[in-house]
C-alpha cells in the first residue's frame, strides 16, 4: 500500500473520530443536563453514570484521534474504561416515578431523546467497524457500538414500562 493511501485513510479515520468524538460530547452534555434536571434520585443517578460513560468515550476517541494525526495507526495502550451498571435489566428510574408519571414529561422525553442519541451512536459505531480495514478500529469500534446498544435497550425498555402509564394518566392513551 502507498503512504498516499495510508495517509487518505488516516484522514478518513481521523474525520470519523472527530464525529464520534462530537458525538459523545452532546450525549455527555445532554445526560448532565438530564441528571440536573429530573426530579427522579434514582433517574439524577443513572443520567450522571451515562454522562461519565459519554465522557469516557470521548476521552477514548480524542486519544485515538491524536495517535493517528501523530502515527497514522491507533494506540493500542489506550482502553475504554469499564462498561457502567445499567443494564437492559435495570430500570433508570425509581418506582415513585410511576406515582407522578402524569407528571414527568421531562423524564419521558429524556428517554425518547436518549434513545434517539443513543441509536445515531449505536448505527455509527456500527457502519464504522464494518467499514474499518484495520482490526484494532474494527474491534474498538464494534466495543462501542455493543456499549451504545446496551444503553439503548435499557433507556427503550424503560420507556416501553413507562409509556401506558403515561398515555392514560395524560388522556392520550389510543382508544
Amino acid at each position: 500500500m502507498s503512504d498516499h493511501n495510508t495517509k487518505d485513510k488516516g484522514n478518513i479515520l481521523a474525520e470519523s473520530l472527530l464525529k464520534a468524538i462530537k458525538a459523545e460530547q452532546y450525549g455527555h452534555s445532554f445526560y448532565l443536563m438530564a441528571a440536573n434536571s429530573t426530579e427522579d434520585p434514582k433517574g439524577k443517578e443513572v443520567f450522571q453514570d451515562l454522562a461519565r460513560e459519554e465522557l469516557d468515550h470521548m476521552h477514548f476517541l480524542r486519544k485515538q484521534y491524536d495517535a493517528i494525526l501523530k502515527t497514522g495507526r491507533p494506540d493500542q495502550s489506550v482502553k475504554l474504561g469499564l462498561q457502567g451498571k445499567l443494564s437492559e435489566m435495570s430500570p433508570i428510574f425509581s418506582e415513585s416515578l410511576k406515582e407522578r408519571i402524569k407528571d414527568a414529561s421531562f423524564e419521558m422525553t429524556s428517554l425518547a431523546i436518549g434513545i434517539q442519541l443513543e441509536q445515531d451512536a449505536m448505527q455509527f459505531y456500527r457502519a464504522e467497524a464494518e467499514a474499518a480495514s484495520d482490526l484494532e478500529v474494527r474491534s474498538f469500534f464494534s466495543q462501542l457500538a455493543d456499549w451504545e446498544a446496551g444503553h439503548y435497550n435499557a433507556l427503550l425498555r424503560q420507556q416501553e414500562e413507562l409509556k401506558e402509564d403515561y398515555w392514560s394518566a395524560g388522556g392520550f392513551a389510543p382508544m
